[in-house]
């Protein structure tokens, strides 16, 4: 297995600049008005906001073109704007962009969508929409159907981002669905409303927690309920996966041959969660359109989702940005590997939760010689991530004696953890890891060959919970007791 899954899907990266993408859905404009608070109004119990400076940007599926274009992906984008100053800029912003291929469409009836947010420092404080919701007119709808099925046959990968405001509806979303499924493309839609039934013949919908509720009528409280619903909504929909944003649970990617992958969320200080539906959305899709699986694509759109929640705005996530956090998993993981007991069992559970297969071993490790490298980095080969227990210092003057251990345990611990075959450190202060290794739950229990499965501490329960045990052959001629008599003597 890989030493470094996500360094690897870091590589990949790259391959998401000129991906094609249709993407198709409600556009809007996100104005900004940013201030500080200082003192409370005289005339109500409301914070008196000081405006230093005002910033538009594109909203709505307006957002998922900009995190495309973050990307370096090629787009095709169909909207609809009102004949109005929100319209006109919006329009001018798209132009500006030579990655873009635009056909925006003009409905003099129509109110452009504006959603306007105040802010105070990283604090929001108001949200003001103007907008028209409905419908638009027969024959900018077949308009709108034309143009998907002229563009989809050059795409890689056909996005809907319903925000439902109509641009979608009646006859819409099913139209651009039948052209690209005609044109043998993926499908990816971000559902609104209780009515799903407009996305049939879709791939893959990326509907939020709440959403999942409303149109399910089902519970989503627990992963298994969330589970539960989405399983129920892939046989209604006949589609090939869902994958539903928890906010700060993460995310949940179900597939219809019954994988699931629970992916813990990846963000370290939220600031603002406005357009992370629109990220995790564009980010999935290109992934997808880049030939990567159905789980690299979640993992990188959670990553995604991860960066611009700790940002202000309705904000993008770079491709080098995501490249750089997720390598940067397996720095922060290398550089936080000596955990206490139950700070290392949230660790593997958030492992376990991204799919990864967890392997265990123990020992002293008082002198580290090549016989414990070569055992580590067997065992390392045997699963994704590896956790050793190491025996405190209470427990390895029990066990070989007075004088021992030669290093403290806080000295053997950082040894240990310098390792890049290592990704977590617990220590243990009983005399065997059987505690530690029924908290963690191994998928492969780990010793060397001069122990037989039988002898193994854990080795019963492991394989009784549908693990394995693995023993790996000794590189004969080093022995940290016999180093330590040479000394001596």
């Amino acid at each position: 297995m890989s030493d470094s899954p996500n360094a690897e899907l870091a590589e990949r990266i790259d391959a998401l600049a000129g991906v094609r993408v249709l993407c198709v859905g409600d556009v809007m404009l996100d104005r900004y008005i940013y201030g500080t608070v200082d003192r409370i109004s005289p005339e109500a119990p409301i914070p008196v906001l000081r405006i230093q400076r005002e910033a538009d940007t594109l909203g709505g599926a307006g957002n998922v073109l900009r995190n495309l274009l973050a990307l370096g992906a090629e787009t095709c984008f169909l909207s609809v704007v009102g004949d109005d100053p929100a319209g006109r800029e919006i329009q001018a912003i798209i132009a500006a962009e030579e990655r873009v291929e635009p056909h925006l469409l003009t409905e003099r009836s129509r109110t452009t969508p504006i959603k306007t947010r105040y802010v105070a420092g990283t604090q929001q404080l108001l949200r003001a929409d103007r907008e028209t919701v409905g419908q638009v007119g027969e024959a900018l709808r077949e308009d709108l159907v034309h143009l998907a099925r002229a563009a989809a046959p050059e795409q890689s990968v056909v996005v809907l981002s319903d925000y439902d405001k109509g641009v979608l509806r009646d006859g819409v979303a099913q139209g651009v669905i039948a052209a690209a499924r005609a044109a043998g493309k993926t499908v990816i839609v971000d559902p609104k409303g209780s009515d799903y039934g407009r996305y049939r013949g879709a791939n893959i919908l990326t509907p939020n927690r709440r959403e999942l509720a409303e149109a399910t009528q089902m519970p989503v409280g627990t992963a298994e309920e969330i589970v539960a619903a989405a399983r129920r909504l892939i046989g209604r929909l006949d589609l090939d996966a869902l994958l539903v944003t928890r906010s700060q649970d993460g995310m949940t990617l179900v597939e219809r041959g019954g994988a699931i992958h629970h992916l813990p969320a990846e963000a370290r200080e939220v600031f603002d969660v406005s357009g992370a539906g629109d990220t995790v959305l564009a980010t999935f899709a290109a992934a997808i359109g880049a030939g990567l699986s159905l789980r690299d694509a979640a993992r990188v759109g959670n990553v995604a989702a991860g960066l611009v929640v700790g940002k202000i705005g309705t904000a993008v996530a770079h491709a080098v940005e995501i490249a750089r956090a997720l390598r940067a998993i397996d720095v922060g993981r290398g550089e936080v590997k000596m955990l206490p007991f139950a700070a290392a069992l949230d660790r593997v559970r958030g492992w376990r939760q991204e799919g990864l297969t967890i392997g265990f071993t123990n020992g002293c490790f008082d002198l580290l010689h090549p016989g414990h490298v070569a055992l580590l980095k067997a065992a390392h080969g045997a699963c994704d991530r590896l956790v050793v227990g190491m025996n405190a210092d209470e427990s390895v003057t029990r066990l070989k004696g007075p004088g021992r251990p030669v290093q403290n345990e806080a000295a053997r611990a950082t040894v240990l953890a310098s390792l890049a075959d290592v990704d977590l450190v617990v220590i243990f202060s009983e005399d065997t890891p059987q505690t530690l290794i029924e908290a963690i739950r191994p998928d492969v229990l780990i010793k060397g060959a001069d122990y037989t499965v039988d002898q193994v501490v854990g080795a019963d329960f492991v394989q009784a919970a549908g693990g394995r045990v693995l023993l790996i052959d000794l590189v004969p001629g080093f022995s940290t007791s016999a180093t330590v008599a040479k000394l001596a003597g």
